[in-house]
Parts: C-alpha cells; structure tokens; sequence
C-alpha cells in the first residue's frame, strides 16, 4: 500500500485510532482488515450478491478503497463477480473453504515477516571477508523471524471465514441487513427504468 493510501486510510479512523496507527506501521495494512469483514457479508443468505459500492456504504468504509480490494479476493478465486442490476460480489466457495491467510495473501501478496540483510558480513573487521565461522548457517536473528512467521502464518491458515463468523449477528439483525439489501437492489432498477422512459420522451 503507498504512503497515500495509507493516510487515506487513516482518514476514516477514529481519531484514537489514526493517532495510534502514526505511531508504527502495522504488517498488514487497513486492506486487511476491509477485506475480512466484507466476506463476512457475504456468508448470509441474502444479499445473494452485493456491490463493492453497496458492502462499503453498508459497513462505513471507503468505496474506493474496496473497489480496488475486491479485485485481488475475485482473482484469487475467493469471490465471483456478475455484471447487470442484480449483479455483484459473491463467495466463490464455501466460507469453510476460505481461510484468513488465503485472504490476506491475496490482498496483501505473500508479504514476508522479516527481510534478511546478512548484516553479519559487513565488520569492518573482517575486511571484506567475513571468516567461515560468522556466516556459517543461518543468521540467528533470521532463523527466529522464520519460526515466528511460520507460527503466525499457522494459525491464519487453520482460521476460516467460518470460524470468524461463528456466534456473529443475530437473526433480526440479518433480516434488517436483507431487506437493506434488497432496497438497494430495488431502487437501482428504478432508477434504470425511470432513465430508460425519460430517455424515450428525449426530443430527437
């Protein structure tokens, strides 16, 4: 993500929240974090399908923003897409079959916890050539970076969309979240069809 993004972003953080984030950088970015909870949406039954534009105004995060994420999640086979009215964003297998680490990969690409410099060859001691003893193996601090990125990347992996929605919204909130839906849906093709009658009565 650029510089750009990043403050874009934090625009529409709470105030604590932006603050926080200036502090440090984390190692997914916010992109993460809208793609996760956008799938989410789309387990329950209804909407059957969804646009980019309608999940964001649904959840009050930028549209542009995941206009750009849900192309990555259709790419990687994580979402299908369809064109028209009726058209939109849907699972494209079954949330079970979704892990988080899927997610992230393909939205932030199969970034790296730690990239190794093989500092320990430059002492100036060694005058450009470090003996055998301090570059033999792995660097340590590099073994310990791995460990902990393949235990991170572990447990992303046995996490599915399911396991995170397991517990989540209650039935009558799911049914409000439907029929907001639905609206939407309907209003779109009212609007189509009310532009296609004006059209007609255009004088040529």
């Amino acid at each position: 993500m650029s510089d750009a993004d990043q403050k874009n972003d934090e625009r529409h953080l709470p105030e604590d929240e932006g603050a926080g984030r200036r502090k440090g950088v984390s190692l997914f970015g916010v992109s993460v974090e809208y793609g996760l909870h956008t799938l989410l949406w789309l387990i329950a039954e209804h909407p059957m399908r969804a646009s980019s534009r309608d999940l964001a105004e649904m959840q009050g995060i930028p549209s542009a923003m995941l206009a750009k994420i849900m192309p990555k999640l259709e790419k990687a086979g994580i979402v299908n897409s369809s064109d028209g009215i009726t058209g939109g964003y849907e699972l494209g297998k079954p949330p079970a079959n979704i892990s988080v680490l899927e997610v992230v990969d393909a939205i932030e690409g199969d970034r790296k916890l730690f990239d190794c410099k093989e500092v320990r060859r430059g002492c100036v001691l060694f005058g450009g050539t470090p003996p055998p003893w301090s570059v033999d193996g792995i660097c340590r601090i590099h073994a310990v970076m791995l460990r902990a990125e393949k235990r991170m990347r572990s447990e992303l992996e046995k996490t599915s969309l399911a396991d995170l929605a397991r517990g989540g919204r209650p039935e009558e909130f799911e049914n409000l979240v439907a029929d907001w839906f639905r609206d939407r849906t309907s209003a779109r093709e009212t609007a189509r069809v009310t532009a296609l009658r004006e059209g007609r009565r255009t004088p040529r």
